[in-house]
């Protein structure tokens, strides 16, 4: 029963996740800027956080949040690094309709210095190619509720006198997210100057269960949305690529 809720929890995850996602390494493209953060290469602004990991938790339960923030460029290092980890979204089992966070019980991140469904984290300076790996505390409480909540991150960092911002798909209203990805004629896209962004980042949740059961449940239920999300984000992505004018 351990490795079905292992199982069902990582694809619940991305489930969840998705539903709510180097020519010239830390050098601005040719689009058009959003104010004050020029944008990255398109797929160069998803190695700068990865392996984004969260726990599995029954109620009352403490666990770990894990992740790497690396510099993947060979030209500058990066300094004045923050990581921001929100805990924003909450979905119930069973069923998959994401609401806003349950008025109690809600899970927070723990740092040595916060206790909070938000935390900013400050990490070292970063030379080319080097990464660290990090992780905060999660607790719950006796009255958290069984179900998935989405966490979503923002990367602030500076390389070469310029600063730049990543945030994921959480930060932004759905008119403003289907703005920035969908072009006039339904085809994807990817255009970080609506975004306002340098570029976007992954998300990860905490899972929250009382019984295996639910985890088996959860994976039955989850199971057409991981394959339908997962398959959505790589078209997105490979459509950005592809579209003229967009980045």
């Amino acid at each position: 029963m351990p490795r079905l809720r292992s199982a069902s929890g990582r694809l619940l995850a991305i489930a969840v996740v998705v539903t709510l996602l180097l020519s010239s390494p830390l050098i601005a493209s040719s689009a058009a800027q959003p104010t004050g953060y020029p944008t990255l290469p398109l797929g160069f602004d998803a190695t700068f956080l990865s392996n984004l990991s969260g726990p599995d938790l029954a109620p009352g339960n403490s666990g770990t949040l894990s992740f790497h923030v690396g510099d993947p460029s060979r030209l500058a290092a990066i300094s004045d690094v923050t990581l921001t980890l929100d805990v924003y979204a909450f979905n119930a089992f069973p069923g998959n309709a994401t609401s806003t966070l349950a008025s109690a019980g809600t899970p927070v991140l723990v740092t040595p210095t916060s206790s909070s469904t938000e935390v900013n984290i400050s990490l070292p300076s970063l030379l080319p190619g080097g990464y660290d790996a990090g992780s905060v505390g999660v607790a719950s409480a006796s009255d958290t509720p069984t179900g998935t909540f989405a966490v979503r991150t923002a990367l602030v960092f500076a390389a070469n006198g310029t600063v730049y911002r990543l945030a994921s798909r959480g930060w932004f209203s759905a008119s403003v997210w289907e703005s920035a990805t969908i072009l006039p004629n339904g085809s994807a896209t990817l255009n970080l100057s609506k975004l306002g962004v340098s570029g976007v980042t992954a998300e990860t949740s905490i899972l929250v269960s009382s019984s295996s059961w639910e985890w088996a449940l959860a994976f039955i239920l989850a199971g057409a949305v991981v394959l339908v999300g997962a398959g959505a984000f790589v078209y997105f992505r490979r459509a950005s690529k592809s579209s003229a004018g967009a980045r």
